[in-house]
Protein backbone atom coordinates (compact mmCIF):
# COMPACT_ATOMS: atom_id res chain seq x y z
CA UNK A 1 0.00 0.00 0.00
CA UNK A 2 1.12 3.51 -0.78
CA UNK A 3 0.31 6.83 0.69
CA UNK A 4 -3.11 8.26 -0.72
CA UNK A 5 -2.37 10.86 -2.97
CA UNK A 6 -4.45 14.41 -2.32
CA UNK A 7 -6.46 13.42 0.39
CA UNK A 8 -7.74 16.46 0.92
CA UNK A 9 -9.53 15.97 -2.73
CA UNK A 10 -11.44 12.39 -0.44
CA UNK A 11 -14.37 12.61 1.39
CA UNK A 12 -13.55 10.89 4.45
CA UNK A 13 -15.82 7.43 3.28
CA UNK A 14 -12.54 6.96 0.33
CA UNK A 15 -10.07 7.80 3.05
CA UNK A 16 -11.37 5.30 5.36
CA UNK A 17 -11.91 2.81 2.90
CA UNK A 18 -8.38 3.08 1.23
CA UNK A 19 -6.41 2.78 4.15
CA UNK A 20 -9.18 0.08 4.43
CA UNK A 21 -9.85 0.98 8.53
CA UNK A 22 -13.38 1.41 10.55
CA UNK A 23 -13.09 4.71 12.49
CA UNK A 24 -14.44 2.88 15.57
CA UNK A 25 -12.23 0.10 15.87
CA UNK A 26 -9.12 1.23 14.43
CA UNK A 27 -6.31 -0.95 12.68
CA UNK A 28 -5.71 -4.16 13.71
CA UNK A 29 -2.02 -5.01 15.29
CA UNK A 30 -0.51 -7.07 12.18
CA UNK A 31 -1.47 -4.29 9.94
CA UNK A 32 0.40 -1.85 12.05
CA UNK A 33 3.53 -3.95 12.15
CA UNK A 34 3.29 -4.25 8.30
CA UNK A 35 2.71 -0.61 8.03
CA UNK A 36 5.50 0.67 10.47
CA UNK A 37 8.24 -1.90 8.55
CA UNK A 38 6.88 -0.36 5.07
CA UNK A 39 6.70 3.53 6.12
CA UNK A 40 8.94 3.45 8.90
CA UNK A 41 8.67 5.27 12.30
CA UNK A 42 7.17 8.78 12.85
CA UNK A 43 9.50 10.94 13.40
CA UNK A 44 11.94 12.94 11.80
CA UNK A 45 15.15 11.52 11.48
CA UNK A 46 18.39 12.71 13.76
CA UNK A 47 20.81 14.86 11.85
CA UNK A 48 24.04 12.91 11.59
CA UNK A 49 26.80 14.71 12.92
CA UNK A 50 30.01 15.40 11.16
CA UNK A 51 32.99 13.61 13.03
CA UNK A 52 35.55 15.80 14.97
CA UNK A 53 37.94 15.38 12.40
CA UNK A 54 36.28 16.60 9.41
CA UNK A 55 35.02 19.85 11.24
CA UNK A 56 38.83 20.39 11.97
CA UNK A 57 39.39 20.08 8.12
CA UNK A 58 36.65 22.32 7.07
CA UNK A 59 38.34 25.06 9.57
CA UNK A 60 41.59 25.16 7.13
CA UNK A 61 39.39 25.16 4.52
CA UNK A 62 40.63 28.44 3.11
CA UNK A 63 43.04 30.58 0.69
CA UNK A 64 44.38 32.47 3.39
CA UNK A 65 44.97 29.61 6.16
CA UNK A 66 46.41 27.48 3.82
CA UNK A 67 48.75 30.30 2.55
CA UNK A 68 49.73 30.25 6.46
CA UNK A 69 50.13 26.72 6.89
CA UNK A 70 52.13 26.61 3.84
CA UNK A 71 54.59 29.43 4.99
CA UNK A 72 54.51 27.62 8.51
CA UNK A 73 55.82 24.22 7.14
CA UNK A 74 58.22 25.74 4.88
CA UNK A 75 59.50 28.20 7.93
CA UNK A 76 59.59 24.95 10.26
CA UNK A 77 61.48 22.99 7.56
CA UNK A 78 64.30 25.55 7.04
CA UNK A 79 64.35 25.97 10.56
CA UNK A 80 65.53 22.35 10.77
CA UNK A 81 68.45 22.82 8.54
CA UNK A 82 69.64 26.08 10.14
CA UNK A 83 72.95 25.70 11.71
CA UNK A 84 74.31 28.72 13.62
CA UNK A 85 72.21 27.25 17.14
CA UNK A 86 71.61 30.42 18.45
CA UNK A 87 69.37 31.46 15.40
CA UNK A 88 67.86 27.84 14.99
CA UNK A 89 66.20 28.07 18.17
CA UNK A 90 64.73 31.81 17.05
CA UNK A 91 63.87 30.35 13.78
CA UNK A 92 61.42 27.66 15.11
CA UNK A 93 59.19 30.61 16.67
CA UNK A 94 57.99 31.83 13.58
CA UNK A 95 56.29 28.40 12.77
CA UNK A 96 55.35 27.78 16.15
CA UNK A 97 53.24 31.43 15.93
CA UNK A 98 51.59 30.76 13.00
CA UNK A 99 50.41 27.35 13.96
CA UNK A 100 49.42 28.49 17.59
CA UNK A 101 47.10 31.18 15.85
CA UNK A 102 45.58 28.51 13.59
CA UNK A 103 44.97 26.06 15.97
CA UNK A 104 42.97 29.28 18.21
CA UNK A 105 40.64 29.91 14.97
CA UNK A 106 40.23 26.03 14.52
CA UNK A 107 39.36 25.51 17.83
CA UNK A 108 37.29 28.40 18.26
CA UNK A 109 35.21 27.21 15.13
CA UNK A 110 34.84 23.73 16.01
CA UNK A 111 33.45 24.67 18.93
CA UNK A 112 30.66 26.99 17.92
CA UNK A 113 29.53 24.11 15.45
CA UNK A 114 29.00 21.63 17.84
CA UNK A 115 26.94 23.90 19.80
CA UNK A 116 24.92 24.85 17.20
CA UNK A 117 24.63 21.26 16.14
CA UNK A 118 23.25 20.36 20.14
CA UNK A 119 20.98 22.94 19.94
CA UNK A 120 19.92 21.93 16.36
CA UNK A 121 19.22 18.44 17.77
CA UNK A 122 17.52 19.66 20.37
CA UNK A 123 14.39 21.26 18.44
CA UNK A 124 13.06 17.41 18.46
CA UNK A 125 11.93 18.11 21.40
CA UNK A 126 8.91 19.91 20.12
CA UNK A 127 7.89 17.12 18.31
CA UNK A 128 5.11 15.26 19.58
CA UNK A 129 6.06 11.94 22.28
CA UNK A 130 2.68 11.06 22.90
CA UNK A 131 -0.54 10.45 20.00
CA UNK A 132 -4.13 9.11 21.01
CA UNK A 133 -5.11 6.92 18.90
CA UNK A 134 -7.79 3.99 18.23
CA UNK A 135 -6.74 0.59 17.37
CA UNK A 136 -8.51 -3.23 17.82
CA UNK A 137 -5.92 -4.23 20.27
CA UNK A 138 -7.96 -2.00 23.05
CA UNK A 139 -11.29 -1.29 23.68
CA UNK A 140 -11.50 3.14 23.51
CA UNK A 141 -8.80 5.23 23.03
CA UNK A 142 -5.04 4.48 23.82
CA UNK A 143 -2.34 6.75 24.55
CA UNK A 144 0.75 5.31 22.40
CA UNK A 145 4.65 6.59 21.16
CA UNK A 146 3.73 9.07 18.71
CA UNK A 147 6.91 7.44 16.81
CA UNK A 148 4.89 3.91 16.37
CA UNK A 149 2.11 5.97 14.20
CA UNK A 150 1.11 4.49 11.00
CA UNK A 151 -0.63 5.99 7.75
CA UNK A 152 -4.50 4.59 8.57
CA UNK A 153 -4.34 5.00 12.14
CA UNK A 154 -7.26 6.79 13.07
CA UNK A 155 -6.38 9.59 16.06
CA UNK A 156 -8.37 11.32 18.17
CA UNK A 157 -7.08 15.19 18.87
CA UNK A 158 -8.67 17.50 21.29
CA UNK A 159 -8.02 21.45 22.30
CA UNK A 160 -4.23 21.42 23.88
CA UNK A 161 -3.00 18.56 21.85
CA UNK A 162 0.19 18.71 19.46
CA UNK A 163 -0.47 17.23 15.84
CA UNK A 164 1.39 13.66 15.74
CA UNK A 165 1.43 13.24 12.08
CA UNK A 166 -0.65 14.67 8.96
CA UNK A 167 -3.92 13.75 9.18
CA UNK A 168 -7.02 13.78 7.09
CA UNK A 169 -10.19 15.02 9.48
CA UNK A 170 -13.29 12.58 9.20
CA UNK A 171 -15.39 14.05 12.13
CA UNK A 172 -15.48 16.61 13.75
CA UNK A 173 -16.77 16.45 17.96
CA UNK A 174 -17.40 19.80 18.83
CA UNK A 175 -18.87 22.62 17.36
CA UNK A 176 -16.11 24.23 15.42
CA UNK A 177 -12.19 23.35 15.52
CA UNK A 178 -9.92 25.70 14.74
CA UNK A 179 -6.02 25.36 14.52
CA UNK A 180 -2.64 27.35 14.82
CA UNK A 181 -0.82 26.32 12.05
CA UNK A 182 1.76 29.46 12.19
CA UNK A 183 4.54 26.88 12.46
CA UNK A 184 3.76 25.56 8.87
CA UNK A 185 1.95 28.52 7.00
CA UNK A 186 2.93 31.81 9.15
CA UNK A 187 -0.57 32.51 9.82
CA UNK A 188 -1.00 34.54 12.94
CA UNK A 189 -4.43 33.67 13.93
CA UNK A 190 -5.92 29.87 14.49
CA UNK A 191 -7.96 28.76 10.96
CA UNK A 192 -11.21 27.10 10.79
CA UNK A 193 -10.71 22.94 9.40
CA UNK A 194 -14.39 21.33 8.16
CA UNK A 195 -14.22 17.74 6.95
CA UNK A 196 -15.78 18.24 3.60
CA UNK A 197 -13.61 17.49 0.36
CA UNK A 198 -11.73 20.17 -1.60
CA UNK A 199 -12.23 19.69 -5.54
CA UNK A 200 -9.40 21.43 -5.93
CA UNK A 201 -6.11 19.45 -6.40
CA UNK A 202 -3.50 22.16 -7.10
CA UNK A 203 -4.61 23.52 -3.28
CA UNK A 204 -1.98 24.52 -0.96
CA UNK A 205 -1.29 24.13 2.85
CA UNK A 206 -3.56 26.84 3.37
CA UNK A 207 -6.11 26.14 1.31
CA UNK A 208 -6.16 22.58 2.92
CA UNK A 209 -9.26 23.20 5.73
CA UNK A 210 -9.75 19.32 5.91
CA UNK A 211 -5.94 18.45 6.73
CA UNK A 212 -4.07 19.12 10.16
CA UNK A 213 -0.21 19.35 10.09
CA UNK A 214 2.28 17.59 11.85
CA UNK A 215 4.04 20.05 14.59
CA UNK A 216 0.36 22.16 14.52
CA UNK A 217 -1.62 22.67 17.50
CA UNK A 218 -5.20 22.24 18.18
CA UNK A 219 -6.56 25.95 19.34
CA UNK A 220 -9.91 24.79 19.73
CA UNK A 221 -12.36 22.07 19.36
CA UNK A 222 -11.97 18.16 19.05
CA UNK A 223 -12.03 15.66 16.28
CA UNK A 224 -11.26 12.23 14.94
CA UNK A 225 -9.04 11.76 11.75
CA UNK A 226 -7.04 9.62 9.49
CA UNK A 227 -3.02 9.47 9.51
CA UNK A 228 -2.17 10.11 5.97
CA UNK A 229 1.69 11.07 6.36
CA UNK A 230 4.59 10.39 8.61
CA UNK A 231 7.89 11.39 9.47
CA UNK A 232 9.37 11.95 6.09
CA UNK A 233 6.06 12.18 4.30
CA UNK A 234 4.77 15.15 6.56
CA UNK A 235 4.89 18.67 5.08
CA UNK A 236 7.23 19.31 7.95
CA UNK A 237 9.12 16.48 6.71
CA UNK A 238 9.31 17.85 3.17
CA UNK A 239 10.27 21.00 3.92
CA UNK A 240 13.11 19.41 6.15
CA UNK A 241 14.15 17.14 3.11
CA UNK A 242 14.23 20.43 1.11
CA UNK A 243 16.16 21.68 3.64
CA UNK A 244 19.12 18.74 3.39
CA UNK A 245 18.98 19.14 -0.72
CA UNK A 246 19.74 22.60 -0.71
CA UNK A 247 23.64 23.35 -2.01
CA UNK A 248 25.10 25.80 0.70
CA UNK A 249 26.35 29.05 -0.86
CA UNK A 250 29.14 30.70 -0.03
CA UNK A 251 28.21 33.91 2.12
CA UNK A 252 29.46 37.59 1.18
CA UNK A 253 32.03 37.37 3.36
CA UNK A 254 33.52 34.32 2.26
CA UNK A 255 33.87 35.13 -1.47
CA UNK A 256 35.55 38.63 -0.51
CA UNK A 257 38.11 36.84 1.61
CA UNK A 258 38.25 34.42 -1.01
CA UNK A 259 39.01 36.91 -4.06
CA UNK A 260 41.19 38.94 -1.49
CA UNK A 261 43.34 35.68 -0.54
CA UNK A 262 43.54 34.55 -4.55
CA UNK A 263 45.05 38.33 -5.32
CA UNK A 264 47.10 38.86 -2.28
CA UNK A 265 48.84 34.79 -2.67
CA UNK A 266 49.38 36.44 -6.63
CA UNK A 267 50.88 39.73 -5.57
CA UNK A 268 53.10 37.64 -2.83
CA UNK A 269 54.11 34.74 -5.11
CA UNK A 270 55.28 37.52 -8.09
CA UNK A 271 57.12 39.13 -5.33
CA UNK A 272 58.92 36.49 -3.23
CA UNK A 273 60.33 35.51 -6.93
CA UNK A 274 61.46 38.56 -7.77
CA UNK A 275 63.36 39.11 -4.63
CA UNK A 276 64.79 35.54 -4.69
CA UNK A 277 65.59 36.11 -9.00
CA UNK A 278 67.36 39.26 -8.35
CA UNK A 279 69.68 37.93 -5.91
CA UNK A 280 70.73 35.09 -7.75
CA UNK A 281 74.27 36.94 -8.49
CA UNK A 282 74.88 37.04 -4.85
CA UNK A 283 74.24 33.48 -4.40
CA UNK A 284 77.43 32.84 -4.22
CA UNK A 285 78.80 36.05 -2.29
CA UNK A 286 81.41 34.93 0.11
CA UNK A 287 79.48 35.85 3.17
CA UNK A 288 77.83 32.41 1.89
CA UNK A 289 80.76 30.07 2.11
CA UNK A 290 81.03 30.60 -1.39
CA UNK A 291 78.59 28.04 -1.68
CA UNK A 292 76.03 28.72 -4.65
CA UNK A 293 73.21 26.41 -3.19
CA UNK A 294 73.74 28.30 0.61
CA UNK A 295 73.35 31.41 -0.98
CA UNK A 296 69.87 30.59 -2.66
CA UNK A 297 69.00 28.72 0.39
CA UNK A 298 69.70 32.34 2.01
CA UNK A 299 67.45 34.30 -0.40
CA UNK A 300 64.83 31.17 -0.25
CA UNK A 301 64.42 31.99 3.24
CA UNK A 302 64.20 36.30 2.88
CA UNK A 303 61.70 35.50 0.28
CA UNK A 304 59.33 33.72 2.67
CA UNK A 305 60.02 35.84 6.10
CA UNK A 306 58.45 38.33 3.02
CA UNK A 307 55.72 36.35 2.28
CA UNK A 308 54.68 35.41 5.80
CA UNK A 309 54.97 39.04 6.96
CA UNK A 310 52.83 40.21 4.15
CA UNK A 311 49.82 37.93 4.94
CA UNK A 312 48.04 39.50 7.62
CA UNK A 313 47.75 36.26 10.08
CA UNK A 314 45.34 37.57 12.79
CA UNK A 315 42.56 38.23 9.90
CA UNK A 316 40.97 34.97 10.30
CA UNK A 317 41.36 34.46 14.32
CA UNK A 318 40.07 38.17 14.31
CA UNK A 319 37.10 37.02 11.61
CA UNK A 320 36.28 34.21 13.87
CA UNK A 321 36.34 36.04 16.93
CA UNK A 322 33.72 38.43 15.87
CA UNK A 323 31.79 35.93 14.19
CA UNK A 324 31.58 34.04 17.56
CA UNK A 325 30.37 37.32 19.37
CA UNK A 326 27.81 38.03 16.56
CA UNK A 327 26.44 34.39 17.16
CA UNK A 328 26.56 34.67 21.35
CA UNK A 329 24.16 37.92 21.45
CA UNK A 330 22.19 36.29 18.35
CA UNK A 331 21.63 33.29 20.88
CA UNK A 332 20.29 35.76 23.82
CA UNK A 333 17.87 36.20 21.36
CA UNK A 334 16.82 32.65 20.69
CA UNK A 335 18.45 32.65 17.09
CA UNK A 336 20.08 29.35 16.71
CA UNK A 337 23.12 30.05 13.68
CA UNK A 338 24.74 26.69 12.46
CA UNK A 339 27.57 28.29 10.69
CA UNK A 340 29.62 31.56 11.85
CA UNK A 341 29.61 33.18 8.41
CA UNK A 342 25.94 32.90 8.25
CA UNK A 343 25.91 35.88 10.73
CA UNK A 344 28.36 38.21 8.44
CA UNK A 345 24.82 37.35 5.93
CA UNK A 346 21.91 39.50 7.76
CA UNK A 347 24.36 42.24 7.97
CA UNK A 348 24.81 41.97 4.16
CA UNK A 349 20.55 42.35 3.82
CA UNK A 350 19.78 45.21 1.77
CA UNK A 351 15.75 43.75 1.71
CA UNK A 352 13.72 42.34 4.16
CA UNK A 353 10.17 40.19 2.50
CA UNK A 354 7.45 39.77 4.72
CA UNK A 355 4.09 38.89 4.22
CA UNK A 356 1.10 40.88 6.47
CA UNK A 357 0.32 36.90 7.84
CA UNK A 358 2.30 38.46 11.05
CA UNK A 359 5.04 35.54 11.07
CA UNK A 360 7.82 38.72 12.36
CA UNK A 361 5.67 38.77 15.01
CA UNK A 362 5.32 36.70 18.77
CA UNK A 363 1.94 35.79 18.08
CA UNK A 364 0.95 36.77 21.73
CA UNK A 365 -2.24 38.83 22.55
CA UNK A 366 -3.12 40.46 25.75
CA UNK A 367 -5.70 42.13 27.00
CA UNK A 368 -4.52 45.64 27.33
CA UNK A 369 -7.63 47.64 28.38
CA UNK A 370 -11.50 46.70 29.37
CA UNK A 371 -14.71 48.53 30.42
CA UNK A 372 -18.03 48.10 32.38
CA UNK A 373 -20.97 49.98 32.05
CA UNK A 374 -21.54 53.01 34.36
CA UNK A 375 -25.00 54.83 33.56
CA UNK A 376 -27.18 55.51 30.75
CA UNK A 377 -28.54 58.64 29.87
CA UNK A 378 -30.01 60.03 26.47
CA UNK A 379 -29.09 56.76 25.26
CA UNK A 380 -25.71 57.61 25.52
CA UNK A 381 -23.74 54.99 27.40
CA UNK A 382 -20.89 55.83 29.92
CA UNK A 383 -18.02 53.42 31.02
CA UNK A 384 -15.41 52.76 33.77
CA UNK A 385 -12.45 52.16 31.95
CA UNK A 386 -9.51 50.06 33.37
CA UNK A 387 -5.78 49.29 31.89
CA UNK A 388 -3.66 46.42 32.41
CA UNK A 389 -0.45 45.88 32.73
CA UNK A 390 1.64 43.31 31.26
CA UNK A 391 1.82 41.94 27.77
CA UNK A 392 3.07 38.21 27.77
CA UNK A 393 1.49 34.98 28.96
CA UNK A 394 2.61 35.64 32.48
CA UNK A 395 -0.03 35.84 34.87
CA UNK A 396 1.35 38.84 36.19
CA UNK A 397 0.22 42.40 36.44
CA UNK A 398 -2.59 45.12 38.01
CA UNK A 399 -5.67 46.72 36.89
CA UNK A 400 -5.66 50.04 37.14
CA UNK A 401 -8.75 52.35 37.21
CA UNK A 402 -7.96 56.46 36.71
CA UNK A 403 -3.93 55.93 37.28
CA UNK A 404 -4.16 54.04 40.36
CA UNK A 405 -4.58 50.32 40.85
CA UNK A 406 -8.18 49.69 41.34
CA UNK A 407 -10.09 48.17 43.90
CA UNK A 408 -12.35 45.83 42.19
CA UNK A 409 -14.64 44.74 45.08
CA UNK A 410 -15.68 48.30 44.49
CA UNK A 411 -17.19 47.11 41.08
CA UNK A 412 -20.12 44.82 41.46
CA UNK A 413 -19.89 44.28 37.10
CA UNK A 414 -16.14 42.64 37.59
CA UNK A 415 -17.03 38.74 39.05
CA UNK A 416 -19.52 38.95 36.06
CA UNK A 417 -16.91 39.47 33.77
CA UNK A 418 -14.21 37.55 35.06
CA UNK A 419 -16.74 34.45 35.40
CA UNK A 420 -17.33 34.85 32.03
CA UNK A 421 -13.45 34.93 30.95
CA UNK A 422 -13.04 31.77 33.06
CA UNK A 423 -16.48 29.67 32.03
CA UNK A 424 -16.37 30.52 28.60
CA UNK A 425 -13.06 29.42 27.61
CA UNK A 426 -11.23 26.81 26.13
CA UNK A 427 -7.90 27.58 26.46
CA UNK A 428 -5.17 28.02 29.67
CA UNK A 429 -1.52 28.80 30.38
CA UNK A 430 0.88 26.22 31.08
CA UNK A 431 4.63 27.12 32.61
CA UNK A 432 7.85 25.29 30.37
CA UNK A 433 10.46 24.37 32.99
CA UNK A 434 12.32 23.83 30.36
CA UNK A 435 12.33 27.17 29.12
CA UNK A 436 11.20 29.13 32.04
CA UNK A 437 8.04 31.30 30.13
CA UNK A 438 4.70 30.93 30.30
CA UNK A 439 2.93 29.55 27.27
CA UNK A 440 -0.56 29.35 25.87
CA UNK A 441 -2.66 26.78 25.28
CA UNK A 442 -5.43 26.81 22.86
CA UNK A 443 -6.49 30.02 20.50
CA UNK A 444 -4.35 33.55 21.75
CA UNK A 445 -7.51 35.56 22.22
CA UNK A 446 -8.92 33.45 24.71
CA UNK A 447 -5.70 32.77 26.07
CA UNK A 448 -5.40 36.64 26.89
CA UNK A 449 -8.63 36.69 28.49
CA UNK A 450 -7.27 33.47 30.88
CA UNK A 451 -4.64 35.86 31.92
CA UNK A 452 -6.57 38.86 32.36
CA UNK A 453 -9.10 36.69 34.96
CA UNK A 454 -5.52 35.75 36.64
CA UNK A 455 -4.20 39.50 36.66
CA UNK A 456 -7.84 40.23 38.55
CA UNK A 457 -7.84 37.36 41.11
CA UNK A 458 -11.62 38.64 41.73
CA UNK A 459 -12.16 36.21 44.23
CA UNK A 460 -9.02 36.90 46.42
CA UNK A 461 -7.43 33.37 45.69
CA UNK A 462 -4.67 33.26 47.92
CA UNK A 463 -1.38 32.87 45.75
CA UNK A 464 1.97 33.34 47.51
CA UNK A 465 2.49 29.91 48.60
CA UNK A 466 1.77 28.85 44.95
CA UNK A 467 4.90 27.52 42.47
CA UNK A 468 5.24 28.70 38.81
CA UNK A 469 3.13 26.24 37.40
CA UNK A 470 0.04 26.39 39.86
CA UNK A 471 -0.69 30.06 39.48
CA UNK A 472 -0.69 29.30 35.83
CA UNK A 473 -4.66 28.59 36.28
CA UNK A 474 -5.24 29.06 39.96
CA UNK A 475 -8.00 31.99 39.52
CA UNK A 476 -9.44 30.69 36.59
CA UNK A 477 -9.88 27.16 38.70
CA UNK A 478 -11.01 28.52 41.64
CA UNK A 479 -13.72 30.30 39.23
CA UNK A 480 -14.61 26.91 37.33
CA UNK A 481 -14.90 25.00 40.93
CA UNK A 482 -17.85 27.10 41.32
CA UNK A 483 -19.76 26.03 38.04
CA UNK A 484 -20.34 22.36 36.20
CA UNK A 485 -20.41 22.89 32.49
CA UNK A 486 -23.62 21.18 30.73
CA UNK A 487 -23.42 22.48 27.39
CA UNK A 488 -20.21 24.17 25.56
CA UNK A 489 -20.91 25.91 22.43
CA UNK A 490 -17.79 27.26 20.40
CA UNK A 491 -17.39 30.11 18.59
CA UNK A 492 -18.69 30.11 15.34
CA UNK A 493 -18.68 32.40 11.99
CA UNK A 494 -22.44 31.82 11.74
CA UNK A 495 -23.18 32.58 15.11
CA UNK A 496 -20.03 34.91 16.18
CA UNK A 497 -20.45 34.01 19.60
CA UNK A 498 -19.72 31.30 22.12
CA UNK A 499 -22.00 30.22 24.74
CA UNK A 500 -21.28 28.22 27.79
CA UNK A 501 -24.66 26.81 29.78
CA UNK A 502 -23.65 25.84 33.43
CA UNK A 503 -25.30 24.70 36.31
CA UNK A 504 -23.87 25.59 40.30
CA UNK A 505 -21.52 23.46 41.99
CA UNK A 506 -22.07 21.89 45.46
CA UNK A 507 -19.79 24.77 46.73
CA UNK A 508 -21.38 27.37 44.85
CA UNK A 509 -23.62 29.90 46.43
CA UNK A 510 -25.39 30.74 43.15
CA UNK A 511 -29.13 29.73 42.23
CA UNK A 512 -30.23 28.51 38.85
CA UNK A 513 -28.69 27.39 35.80
CA UNK A 514 -26.99 30.11 34.14
CA UNK A 515 -25.84 31.28 30.34
CA UNK A 516 -22.51 32.17 29.94
CA UNK A 517 -22.11 34.24 26.49
CA UNK A 518 -18.96 35.66 24.84
CA UNK A 519 -19.55 38.04 21.83
CA UNK A 520 -16.20 39.23 20.15
CA UNK A 521 -17.10 42.59 18.52
CA UNK A 522 -16.21 44.35 15.75
CA UNK A 523 -13.29 46.68 17.15
CA UNK A 524 -12.27 42.94 18.95
CA UNK A 525 -11.27 41.52 15.22
CA UNK A 526 -9.59 44.26 13.80
CA UNK A 527 -7.01 44.38 17.10
CA UNK A 528 -5.39 40.99 15.85
CA UNK A 529 -2.98 43.38 13.74
CA UNK A 530 -1.83 44.62 16.61
CA UNK A 531 -1.76 41.85 18.89
CA UNK A 532 -3.42 43.32 21.26
CA UNK A 533 -6.56 42.50 22.59
CA UNK A 534 -9.55 45.24 24.26
CA UNK A 535 -12.30 43.74 26.13
CA UNK A 536 -15.71 46.09 25.72
CA UNK A 537 -17.76 44.39 28.42
CA UNK A 538 -21.36 45.21 28.91
CA UNK A 539 -22.98 42.81 31.30
CA UNK A 540 -26.42 42.29 31.03
CA UNK A 541 -28.96 39.73 33.26
CA UNK A 542 -32.13 38.49 32.37
CA UNK A 543 -33.99 36.01 34.09
CA UNK A 544 -35.61 33.67 31.87
CA UNK A 545 -37.58 30.99 34.33
CA UNK A 546 -35.17 30.13 37.06
CA UNK A 547 -32.31 30.50 34.26
CA UNK A 548 -29.75 33.31 33.57
CA UNK A 549 -27.65 35.15 31.08
CA UNK A 550 -24.41 36.39 31.35
CA UNK A 551 -22.77 38.03 28.24
CA UNK A 552 -19.77 39.79 27.54
CA UNK A 553 -19.49 41.87 24.17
Amino acid sequence: MELLELPHTRTPDEVRQYYDVKESVGLAPHVVKQRLAKFGPNELPAEEGKPLWQLVLEQFDDLLVKILLLAAVISFILALFEEDEDEKVTAFVEPFVILLILIANAIVGVWQERNAESAIEALKEYEPEIAKVIRQDKVGVQRIRARELVPGDVVEISVGDKIPADVRITSIKSTTLRVDQALLTGESVSVMKYVEAIPDPRAVNQDKKNVLFSGTNIAAGKCVGIVIGTGLDTEIGKIRTEMVETESEKTPLAQKLDEFGEQLSKVISVICVTVWAINIGHFSDPSHGGSWVKGAIYYFKIAVALAVAAIPEGLPTIITTCLALGTRRMAKKNAIVRSLPSVETLGCTSVICSDKTGTLTTNQMSASKFFVMKDVKDNAAAFHEFTVSGTTYEPKGDVFYEGRRADLSQFEALPELATICAMCNESAIDYNDAKGVYEKVGEATETALTVLVEKMNIMGTELTRLSKAQLSNACNQAIASLYNKEVTLEFSRDRKSMSCYCSPSKISKATGNKMFVKVPGLLMSLLFISSTLYVFSKISSLVYAKSEMIGIT
